[in-house]
């Protein structure tokens, strides 16, 4: 099959647009253009790529095959690319990270701080809940995976470097943020908002839930760590976050937290990929950066707490 890379390219646009205008605008191209290329696939491939149903532009079998293979082609040419600035002294490309939706407010500090290192290498992130991140895992689009609550039916490669606490808050005014102490159980009564199925916090709390025989009748589900922020401050209810995703509400006294003897319950941040895999330049480097810079990472963590430093 004599593919070429601008084909690849085209029909990866048109996959990632479902649309051949919009991948024309995009490649800079016109529309005749992208569908001559596509079809010359469709003729190298010997079957269509892509099928309409109504006025929704479909991938076929033969496309999600083709799409996996030219992913894995750009991977390698990105390694290339790495190893070649690697053997003239320097480091430069592009780190693919996917993160669970609670390390988003983490990771781009973590990436911060390893780029002061590392000048020429640029981020590519993106943000899912847990069950949108291990489906990514196992389709191995990414150089590496930041999530807690590391599956344990895959194999998979991973290094703990940062404790998650998940705390329960409520806004300021709230009964029982006048208690000094409170058991798990005392919350019961109350509204709790919730992430959606597939959520890793969500999963986390039903698990601790369970062993510890709190049950919560009132639930109110809300798909995003803001706007589940903000439905406490608003007086919705009750939630049990991660800390590092309220630090700023809690700092600055829009949200408390309460002081549940039960609680934070703790997961630990882990770096994450499938054991086997070849790690570009950049990915070996980003590793070696959280397992060999702890004080920097733990400053992050103090940074995060949503508390102030103690002083000396």
């Amino acid at each position: 099959m004599r593919l070429t890379l601008r084909q690849l390219h085209v029909f990866d646009a048109v996959c990632a647009t479902r649309s051949y205008s919009r991948a024309a605008e995009e490649m800079a191209l016109t529309q005749p253009a992208v569908s001559l290329q596509v079809r010359q696939l469709e003729e190298l491939v010997g079957q269509p790529l892509f099928e309409y149903v109504g006025k929704k532009l479909y991938l076929t079998d033969a496309a999600e095959a083709l799409r996996q293979a030219g992913a894995d082609i750009f991977r390698r040419l990105d390694s290339l690319d790495m190893q070649l600035s690697e053997l003239q002294g320097r480091l430069q490309g592009q780190l693919a990270l996917a993160v669970e939706s609670s390390a988003k407010y983490v990771a781009p500090h973590l990436f911060a701080a390893f780029r002061e290192g590392q000048k020429e290498v640029d981020l590519q992130l993106v943000v899912g809940n847990r069950g949108e991140i291990i489906k990514r895992l196992v389709d191995n689009r990414d150089d590496l995976v930041i999530m807690s609550m590391v599956p344990q039916d895959m194999a998979l490669e991973f290094l703990p470097f940062l404790n998650n606490p998940i705390v329960a808050v409520a806004p300021p005014g709230h009964p029982l943020c006048q208690a000094p102490q409170l058991k798990l159980q005392d919350l019961e009564p109350y509204r709790l908002l919730v992430r959606e199925a597939g959520s890793g916090t969500r999963k986390a709390c039903e698990e601790y839930f369970q062993q510890k025989r709190a049950h919560f009748s009132r639930t109110l589900e809300i798909c995003s760590q803001e706007a589940q922020r903000e439905a406490v401050v608003a007086g919705l209810g009750l939630a049990l976050l991660p800390r590092h995703a309220v630090s700023q509400a809690l700092a600055s006294g829009a949200l408390r937290e309460l002081p549940v003897a039960e609680l934070p319950l703790y997961r630990s941040w882990c770096v994450v990929y499938p054991r086997g895999k070849r790690l570009s330049p950049v990915a070996q480097a980003f590793l070696a950066f959280i397992r060999e810079e702890r004080s920097q990472i733990n400053a992050l963590a103090v940074r995060f707490s949503g508390r102030q430093p103690a002083a000396h």
